[in-house]
């Protein structure tokens, strides 16, 4: 397994090298480097790296999911607060309904297995997403009216959406009984009791940290040990039927922690940093690796038909989100854009309706229709749209004049100051 792991880091290294400077975004290597040396191609890693994959996949979603709640301040997300909660479902809704829609036409499938579909490809993808917000506020892109915090935040809680709403369809579709009320009021719960809990780890680490007073490397790896409970602790309780948005929670604790201690945060930030140059590569790569290229040859020019046609309502879906926020039309269509890339929840639960009907002696043809298509929705959307979203950023979205303002008083202090010990 370390050898795999050595060949994934170097040839990502690489990746990142030559496409850092044709500005593209290095994960499009990644993904193309775990492909490569996946299974379905040259089959060069080690099935015990395969066989971790996942877990491996969660720990750099919570690393970047932490760097995330490190930028999150309470004053942009007040500008976008209503928007936010719009994008947790409007464009899932819309690019659902379409694909309820057409999806028995073009595939065949009956409109209970469209809904299944529409609910596997909704989610947009936090490993796309997130780590592209976190840069563009980093580099004060659209900060000014607080665009990337819109979406990071829409972004974390559509997936919340999204997959409570797979876990609905899924046992109705098994034949479960499932309590409907109770699975839709468990979505703001599941969002609430999340938050708090991670805000009320933020507040005891705070103190602890104050207390005890470790270094910053030590505190960035009890966050990040904790965050790993968390999820742990998430999918204990979702088997409970305990509401609990787990990767929110993560986020929470930077969020309170940025909150009530801003240099702290900044510290931390800048060590998870450092984490996620390691982390992306074990996230991307091993997403890439998950591939399935023979069920993306099954879907056919159908499957990149319906996708397409679905990215469309998705798209409309997102613009309505955007409507009386005060952004102009350039900002609008960054944020329509920022929307389409999907991979980590798709490559997460698109095998589940397959054996979900192997388990149950259904027939496997629908299973394997859904499993193609998000197989096929990972390779169209997560190159293509970490392309558009960083030309995007760079082309449709502004710089916070306020920060260059401040940065050129600062300068110019520096110069006054330096002119006085001149004299």
């Amino acid at each position: 397994m370390a050898l795999s792991l050595a060949e994934l880091i170097l040839l990502c290294l690489v990746a990142d090298y030559v496409l850092t400077r044709m500005h593209v975004p290095a994960l499009v290597g990644m993904l193309f480097v775990g492909a490569l040396l996946g299974p379905e191609l040259l089959n060069l890693l080690d099935p015990s790296l395969i066989a971790v994959g996942s877990d491996l996949r969660m720990i750099a979603l919570i690393v970047i999911l932490l760097r995330a709640g490190f930028e999150l301040s309470r004053d942009s997300l007040h500008k976008v607060g209503v928007q936010a909660l719009l994008l947790s479902f409007l464009p899932a809704v819309c690019e659902t309904l379409v694909i309820v829609a057409i999806g028995p036409y073009l595939l065949g499938l009956s409109r209970i297995e469209s809904l299944l579909l529409g609910c596997v490809l909704a989610a947009v993808s936090p490993a796309v997403v997130v780590p592209m917000m976190v840069h563009f506020i980093q580099e004060k892109k659209g900060t000014e009216k607080g665009i990337p915090t819109l979406v990071l935040a829409g972004a974390s809680l559509d997936d919340v959406t999204v997959i409570v709403a797979y876990s609905v369809v899924l046992g109705i579709y098994a034949g479960n009984e499932t309590n409907l009320v109770y699975e839709l009021i468990s979505i703001p719960l599941s969002i609430v009791f999340a938050i708090l809990f991670g805000f009320g780890i933020g507040l005891v680490l705070i103190r602890l940290f104050e207390k005890i007073n470790p270094r910053a490397t030590k505190r960035a790896l009890a966050i990040l040990g904790i965050s790993i409970f968390l999820v742990h602790l998430g999918d204990i309780l979702e088997a409970k039927h305990i509401p609990f948005a787990a990767l929110l929670a993560v986020m929470a604790i930077g969020f309170i922690i940025l909150e009530k201690r801003e240099a702290m945060a900044h510290e931390l930030s800048s060590k998870f940093g450092k984490i996620w140059i390691f982390a992306q590569i074990i996230l991307f790569a091993m997403v890439g690796s998950q591939v399935d290229f023979a069920s993306a040859r099954y879907a056919g020019l159908k499957g990149i038909a319906l996708i397409l046609i679905a990215l469309i309502g998705r798209s409309v879906g997102t613009y309505l989100c955007t409507l009386g926020a005060g952004f102009n039309a350039k900002e609008k269509l960054f944020i329509v854009i920022s929307y389409l890339p999907k991979a980590t929840v798709q490559a997460a639960i698109g095998s589940g309706p397959l054996f979900l009907m192997m388990e149950k002696g259904m027939p496997l043809q629908p299973g394997k229709t859904i499993l193609a298509v998000a197989v096929m929705s990972i390779l169209l959307t997560a190159p293509l749209g970490s392309l558009a979203i960083s030309w995007a950023g760079e082309h449709l979205l502004g710089t916070d004049k306020r920060d260059v303002i401040s940065s050129l008083s600062a300068v110019q202090e520096s110069e006054g100051a330096y002119s006085l010990m001149k004299d």
